[in-house]
């Protein structure tokens, strides 16, 4: 029987507004299931940068855990990134959300001159020298550039001229992508997708997580 490829999925909480964005995860969940395909899901055992109530999107004196926090995404089934074996995969996948750029690194609030966690900025270097597949979404792409834009790679956060110029001084490039399409990076087995980017409902989430899943597969086989 052929094996079909694994993806390990990297969350960073749970929630749009300071965790990993929740249509666009389960979406992708979705898309890679239905291919017939597996996933795991990982997370940095951290403290959220900020805790934000997801009813009025204000910041609150709350103080809640990435890992535990992911743990609601994948129902429980999540492990320390630090367990992280790439050698076991055949792709990894950031979804966004505002945890990306708050708990993995510090983009929103210091732009593109952001330090990125360890673990995450370990995972990806590792991930490119391994030729695995890296794939990214939404806000997400800004993660990858800052961490492999020396690289020359091209991702798309749709077509947010600002954010396009912080990854364009990363070293990488930027495309301008359709809210149903994906960027394909093939020398460099990236693909990227503008999701809540550009989105305005979860039918539009998902035709982007359909084509970032089918780009990936095509660069794994």
């Amino acid at each position: 029987m052929k094996k079909m490829p694994r993806f390990a999925m990297i969350l960073s909480g749970c929630g749009r507004a300071d965790g990993s964005e929740i249509h666009e995860t389960v979406t992708a969940m979705l898309a890679i299931s239905d291919a017939g395909c597996t996933y795991d899901c990982y997370a940095p055992n951290i403290e959220q940068a900020v805790v934000i109530n997801g009813l009025t999107s204000e910041k609150t004196s709350e103080r809640r855990n990435v890992l535990v926090e992911s743990a609601r995404l994948a129902r429980g089934d999540i492990k320390d990134i630090s367990e992280l074996d790439l050698s076991a995969y055949d792709a990894i996948l950031l979804p966004g959300g505002l945890g990306a750029v708050t708990n993995w690194c510090d983009f929103a609030k210091a732009g593109i001159e952001c330090r990125v966690e360890n673990s995450i900025s370990r995972v990806l270097e590792e991930a490119y020298k391994q030729k695995k597949v890296i794939g990214a979404m939404c806000i997400a792409p800004v993660i990858v550039a800052k961490v492999l834009g020396k690289y020359g790679i091209t991702v798309t956060i749709g077509n947010d001229k600002t954010v396009a110029k912080s990854i364009e001084a990363t070293g990488a490039h930027q495309q301008d992508t359709k809210v149903e399409d994906a960027c394909v990076d093939v020398k460099n087995r990236i693909v990227t997708t503008p999701a809540y980017m550009l989105a305005s409902n979860i039918t539009e989430v998902n035709k982007g997580a359909k084509a970032l899943i089918k780009a990936m597969l095509e660069l794994v086989k």
